[in-house]
């Protein structure tokens, strides 16, 4: 099984990226889902035990959560030994029980991938991308969203460039997500590719073969 890893800045038409991947019939384990669900969940007494009035009505308030970490770096460490955790036993969950059901290509979403030393555990990175302008312009109409907002996010990610250089597939949404289409087809194509000489280098080892 191959595991290709999705990140992106903020703005680049990520998620939408892994929609696509899903279109085609790939799993996709999304990060931020996990995350939503936990703070909805297991993580919410904890995260209240940290950072007081962060969980209303045993719901964490993303928004006042944001507020207690942005520009506190003992803060988003204190928040990242709660949350990281978590979502590394829901995503191995995940890749059990696909390899469980004989998939040959997964997606693990993870928009911080490089941040938390994720390339690790991925055969391919694919980086999503867009030129500057239109990731402001995108990010800036999200509701609730400020120019101070948007710049405290960005500060905290590996710069778009960096990541494209450490990229194994690039995919810039910039041009309309039928383009980005191909572009995943693109991925896929070669992601199968990849699968295939893995099965071909375990068959001949005698991994996974009768007559081992």
């Amino acid at each position: 099984m191959v595991i290709l890893g999705l990140t992106g800045s903020i703005g680049m038409g990520k998620s939408a990226t892994a929609d696509l991947f899903r279109a085609r019939g790939v799993r996709v384990h999304d990060s931020d889902a996990a995350v939503h669900a936990l703070y909805a969940g297991e993580a919410a007494p904890l995260i209240e035990a940290a950072f007081p009035g962060a969980v209303r009505d045993g719901v964490v308030d993303r928004v006042a959560l944001r507020r207690a970490v942005l520009g506190d770096a003992a803060a988003l460490k204190r928040l990242e030994a709660i949350i990281h955790p978590l979502v590394a036993r829901d995503r191995d969950a995940f890749l059990r029980k696909a390899a469980q059901d004989g998939q040959p290509i997964v997606v693990l979403d993870i928009p911080l991938l490089f941040e938390i030393g994720g390339a690790a555990l991925v055969d391919a990175v694919v980086v999503v991308t867009a030129p500057e302008s239109v990731q402001k312009s995108r990010v800036l109409a999200r509701p609730g969203m400020t120019p101070q907002t948007f710049a405290a996010i960005v500060a905290k990610q590996i710069p778009d460039a960096q990541k494209r250089a450490r990229a194994h597939f690039i995919i810039d949404t910039s041009m309309g997500f039928e383009a980005a289409g191909r572009q995943v087809d693109s991925v896929l194509r070669a992601a199968a590719q990849l699968e295939k000489a893995g099965s071909h280098a375990r068959d001949h080892s005698g991994h996974g073969n009768d007559g081992a």
